[in-house]
């Protein structure tokens, strides 16, 4: 349970894995608490200088915030540890033997709980696509004539059961992880933001003081609140699917049609890689506009508003990264050139993301140390020689944040992440009939993302701002959508391939692919039933845990009451 710490009483809290007393979060909230908390509690004010120029410190203003305001203090940020820094590149970055395993404590203890759960979600589903990826291969190097309907049925049933168990065996993998770094009881889901107070509390708040012990009217604010932020929720969500419907759609619809009429294979890839460029544009102003729109949201929280952006996002990604390929495979039922659509979209668009994403930071990052050796040359008057930062925090300082490509006040770097690998999952899953080769290319696509990303986070950016979350949030969601699309679209390819001629009959086979598609849909929703989402030693742990916290405070209870009665004797007797 969570206590008031107390160093009178260090050996009753937790340690982390490395040894350490608090959580890296913990300690940076506690810098940031120390540093911003700086106030000038004199009588008068005070006046500061640096170099040429002065200022005065008011009375009750908070000295952090007056040096921000008068550009004295740019930026504050966490520095990266050298030491951990270096082992964890030799360790995780560059550790390539060991494709898939990974420092995953180690990996939370520097970057804290957020950053640490993404990585042991992308090295667990990398690890579970082996499978897949070998069954995909054999499909892809053996002619199976004749038994080739019997054949992708079969694997299709297989990757479906594949993705249902891999959804549930994460979750008992992520309340592993959470018992194992001591995480066991409901946080504040804002940590490390400085929004400050949300919606919930500074209106509790004000609810409470303005009808005071009137309850009946204090239940009816509430309610009103409460539905009112689920309708304008709602509002949102219409906007953002009315607009899709009647923008984008036709948008992506004409490149689908443009790209099945065009005959060069070149001019197909010149214009995929056009459109891909094209559509950031579009998805950029989508995300904006989705930005504003939560504003007016009145979700719980900083990580509520964090799921939101993700699922209207999603909706923009869903229809660009899609709706193409459902052109090609549901109305054109060309599976050669599906098959063609399928590999450009997965090397094109993931090998393009994978060199923008690790390449950009490292020429902004050059940049910005040549415009500051450049200044620094003018100033002292001098053409050549090499000019020295003055400090690491300056040359660290430099580095590009780990930030978001849509909605940086809400979600961090790990959004981007987190959509391309969601965007994968949705396009291996919803064609794996059509292209069963495709699994292995995300295998290779993920072993190489795992130690890019390391890289990107050790070398080429600025060491990010702990974030707690205790689940991938609204992404786990999304890979379920996923799942049930994918098990509506593969029937659908098998359809396609079993009715050759086109009469959409309803014959055995047809009737046994409707069948199958139910009882798997019965299966994704039941088979959470059967495996538990919390391992048993988890559950045990906290059940031993609640007992000897219980058994403590009883207690504390019971020395407070000894104590006051002791109190009382005293008194009585010297009266």
């Amino acid at each position: 349970m969570d206590l008031e710490f107390e160093w009178e009483e260090v050996d009753a809290f937790e340690r982390q894995p490395d040894g350490s007393l608090f959580s890296w979060c913990e300690r940076f909230r506690c810098y940031r608490h120390i540093i911003y908390g700086i106030i000038n509690k004199s009588q008068s004010s005070v006046t500061l200088r640096l170099d040429s120029k002065e200022f005065k410190w008011e009375v009750g203003e908070y000295l952090l915030q007056k040096l921000e305001s008068e550009r004295i203090v740019k930026e504050v940020f966490p520095l990266h540890d050298e030491i951990k820094r270096k082992k964890l590149l030799q360790t995780w970055a560059l550790h390539w033997w060991d494709f898939t395993n990974q420092p995953i404590d180690e990996i939370y203890s520097y970057f804290g709980t957020k950053i640490a759960i993404y990585f042991a979600f992308l090295g667990m589903y990398t690890r579970w696509l082996l499978f897949p990826a070998a069954f995909g291969l054999i499909l892809h190097m053996f002619d199976f004539g004749s038994l080739q309907l019997l054949v992708l049925p079969i694997f299709f049933i297989s990757i479906i059961l594949w993705a249902i168990m891999f959804s549930q065996f994460w979750k008992r993998k992520n309340n592993a992880l959470l018992a194992r770094w001591k995480i066991r009881y409901p946080i504040r889901a804002d940590l490390g933001y400085r929004q400050g107070m949300e919606w919930n509390s500074s209106q509790s708040i004000e609810i409470a003081k303005k009808w005071g012990t009137d309850k009946t009217k204090e239940r009816e604010m509430f309610q009103r609140i409460e539905w009112f932020g689920r309708l304008m929720r709602f509002r949102n969500d219409a906007i953002i699917i009315f607009s899709i419907i009647c923008l984008q759609l036709p948008f992506e619809l004409a490149y689908a049609h443009i790209y099945e009429v065009i005959g060069s294979d070149i001019m197909k890839i010149g214009l995929t890689t056009i459109y891909l460029f094209a559509i950031q544009f579009f998805t950029q102003i989508g995300g904006k506009i989705s930005v504003k729109l939560i504003k007016y949201e009145n979700n719980e929280n900083t990580e509520k508003k964090a799921d939101s952006l993700v699922y209207k996002v999603f909706g923009l990604y869903f229809m660009q990264s899609y709706i193409g390929v459902f052109y090609h495979a549901l109305l054109h039922r060309n599976f050669s050139t599906l098959r063609k659509v399928l590999i450009q979209r997965l090397l094109v668009s993931q090998v393009l993301e994978n060199l923008l994403e690790n390449t950009l930071p490292y020429l902004k990052y050059s940049y910005k140390k040549y415009r500051v050796r450049s200044k620094k040359k003018r100033e002292k008057g001098s053409s050549t020689g090499k000019i020295q930062f003055a400090s690491r925090v300056e040359k660290e300082y430099l580095k590009p944040s780990y930030s978001a490509s849509i909605g940086m006040e809400l979600e961090d770097g790990l959004f981007d992440d987190f959509l391309e690998v969601a965007l994968q999952f949705g396009m291996i899953m919803m064609f794996a009939c059509a292209f069963p080769l495709a699994f292995a290319f995300a295998t290779l696509n993920n072993i190489t993302e795992i130690r890019a990303d390391a890289l990107k986070l050790l070398a080429m950016l600025r060491r990010p701002t702990p974030r707690f979350s205790t689940t991938i949030g609204a992404w786990l969601n999304i890979f379920q959508f996923l799942v049930v699309m994918s098990i509506c679209t593969n029937c659908a390819l098998l359809v396609w391939l079993y009715d050759e001629e086109g009469k959409w009959k309803i014959e055995p086979g047809l009737a046994a692919i409707l069948v199958m598609e139910h009882v798997l849909l019965l299966i994704k929703f039941g088979f959470s039933r059967f495996v538990p989402e919390e391992p048993a030693w988890v559950k045990a742990d906290r059940v031993k845990d609640a007992a000897k916290a219980e058994n403590m405070c009883s207690k504390q209870l019971l020395r407070s009451i000894s104590g006051e009665r002791a109190t009382f004797g005293e008194l009585k007797k010297s009266q």
